[in-house]
């Protein structure tokens, strides 16, 4: 299976032994971020630093000023941490050690965004903001996700693109010294401590047949036997239980269709800007109530729109059936796993774990992370790759 290593430029740019090295593992791709959220990275073989601290969600190249202009929502420069066209000065290097690029398109995720625009961001029923997760719903939002999606993606010399949380993202985040985990929500409080009551919210509650402020009193409701410790990790027949059936449905119709047409318009503005050929694959859930970087979508709608998936396999390869099953011919469905044996990967089972993914229906493997995995990381994965 073709395989690609996902890779951040300040992994390459300032080591020019990088791009041998990513290439000498026997990946034919990297997928090389263009749009990136906050985050602190080791970069353990860098010749000139070993911490990159990303203050913020940013761009890793230089906007289009025209697209932005009298839009209040926009791009994020990077600072010293990615300067100038840091993706571009990269991705060179890559391709010039005969590696394909695909950009990787990090989009409704964005502290900075929900900081500086507090009334874009997702608001639960208890009126508590997240300031991580940018309410899709929302037109302007959408617009500048739809904007974002085009200009990150088609990236000179780019052949494809990942699209990561291009969905609802809800409580699940790993915020600066997070300390969420006390009480075990499971699926079900998730999704409930998920429902967005912003005004576009409440409004689509509406067409759906619901009153947004009963529908809040009957999330807060349903989620007290939680916070007292109770356990209810029953997924959706939880949430049925919790609100009734009728009403978790209407709630679901809402999420799901403003995913799917944010879903269809992305996609759409990337390949009206995009070349012939240009590869668009989402990162994805098969359950569509799932909310995060791989967001939760319909197989058979979001095969129908993009050109396949990258799914997450840290957890096992289940999560590819129902993409698999879809049958459709041509479709990319790459399993992902971490090869990062200090965030919980196993990289010296990664050819076992292929041989499974192959067996669900797999067309393709996604690696990550190959700019934080260590030497001995890195040699198990080139191991395990010239074994297929």
């Amino acid at each position: 299976m073709r395989a690609s290593a996902f890779v951040y430029p300040w992994d390459v740019n300032g080591d020019p032994a990088a791009p041998a090295r990513i290439a000498a593992l026997g990946v034919a791709q990297v997928t090389l971020a263009a749009a990136y959220h906050s985050t602190r990275a080791l970069t353990p073989r860098h010749p000139r630093h070993r911490i990159i601290t990303a203050e913020h969600a940013a761009v890793l190249y230089p906007v289009d000023p025209d697209r932005w202009a009298d839009r209040a929502l926009r791009p994020y420069p990077a600072g010293d941490w990615a300067p100038g066209d840091a993706y571009g000065e990269a991705a060179g290097a890559l391709v010039a050690a005969g590696l394909d690029v695909h950009t990787w398109v990090v989009l409704a995720h964005n502290s900075r965004l929900g900081a500086e625009h507090p009334g874009t961001s997702v608001v639960n029923a208890y009126g508590d903001r997240y300031p991580w997760a940018p309410c899709i719903a929302q037109p302007a939002t959408r617009a500048y996700l739809v904007g974002l999606a085009a200009e990150a993606a088609v990236r000179p010399g780019a052949r494809g693109t990942e699209l990561e949380s291009l969905g609802w993202y809800g409580l699940q985040h790993l915020h600066a010294h997070d300390k969420t985990g006390g009480v075990g929500l499971g699926e079900t409080g998730q999704y409930l401590m998920a429902l967005c009551f912003c005004p576009d919210c409440r409004a689509g509650y509406a067409e759906e047949g619901l009153d947004a402020d009963a529908l809040a009193a009957s999330v807060r409701t349903a989620l007290e036997p939680l916070w007292q410790g109770a356990a209810d990790d029953g997924g959706w027949a939880g949430v049925e239980r919790l609100l009734g059936a009728e009403t978790a449905a209407a709630t679901r119709a809402w999420r799901d269709r403003t995913a799917r047409t944010l879903q269809e318009e992305a996609v759409a503005a990337v390949r009206a800007a995009a070349p012939e050929g240009f590869q668009v694959l989402l990162h994805a859930d098969p359950v569509s109530y799932h909310c995060g970087a791989n967001a939760g979508v319909d197989p058979a709608h979001v095969l129908s729109v993009a050109d396949g998936v990258v799914v997450p396999c840290a957890g096992g390869t289940g999560l590819l059936t129902p993409f698999a099953d879809q049958g459709r011919a041509g479709a990319v469905i790459a399993a992902g796993f971490t090869v990062v044996s200090g965030m919980g990967g196993s990289p010296d089972t990664l050819a076992a774990d292929a041989a499974r993914a192959r067996e669900q229906g797999a067309t393709e493997l996604r690696l990550y992370h190959a700019g934080l995995a260590s030497d001995a990381d890195l040699a198990a994965v080139r191991a395990a790759l010239s074994a297929r």
